[in-house]
């Protein structure tokens, strides 16, 4: 299955959840789209909340749903900690995940094409691959040639705070992920034992 590329406020304002992060999507419409949004009564299923529960997830972080289920098995095989709660923490170690975080783009939408045009750096080596893992300590920044985008400066300069398993040093330009995140830490709209309870039926 490719990538979604249709109308991404349209699919957030269906979720009630703003996929880009900035909250723009549910800012003067926070309603579901089409003539009933801001009157609709539907009840819905056990598995279409399960199944809303899996699209938040995925469309959050920008996967097609080959690459998410593959990353559901994954985290399945790790032996510490619950599974959902190892799903997403791989999905905060994705390379366009932590750029987004270190304040380099303004969406993860943003992040994932700085690495595909082959901005980023990992340990000083170019990497353009999006779902790249990284590595608590592994130092992300950017190419010298890509130092003065106006895309990375506007963001770094409107960024207000970052999570605190990442740090960034605002005038060499890079930053790392320092360690891994806790599930407090990350996105508190998403109920990740839906997610489990949806594949665990669909597996």
């Amino acid at each position: 299955m490719s990538r979604y590329t249709g109308p991404t406020w349209k699919v957030s304002r269906r979720l009630g959840l703003s996929l880009s992060g900035t909250g723009k999507e549910l800012a003067r419409r926070p309603y579901a789209p089409g003539d009933h949004g801001p009157n609709s009564r539907r009840k819905i299923s056990e598995y279409g909340t399960q199944l809303r529960e899996k699209q938040k997830l995925r469309l959050m972080y920008g996967l097609n749903e080959r690459q998410f289920r593959n990353l559901f098995v994954r985290a399945g095989k790790i032996t510490e900690g619950t599974h959902g709660d190892n799903l997403m923490i791989l999905l905060e170690q994705r390379l366009d995940n932590i750029v987004y975080r270190l304040g380099m783009a303004t969406t993860r939408a943003q992040a994932r094409q700085l690495v595909n045009h082959g901005h980023i750096l990992v340990d000083g080596k170019r990497v353009d691959i999006p779902s790249y893992e990284v590595q608590p300590g592994q130092e992300i920044s950017l190419r010298e040639r890509s130092q003065n985008l106006v895309v990375v400066n506007a963001a770094i300069e409107a960024t207000v705070s970052r999570p605190a398993y990442v740090e960034f040093d605002e005038d060499k330009k890079s930053g790392k992920l320092t360690r891994l995140p806790q599930r407090e830490e990350l996105e508190p709209e998403i109920d990740e034992a839906l997610v489990v309870e949806y594949y665990n039926q669909m597996l």
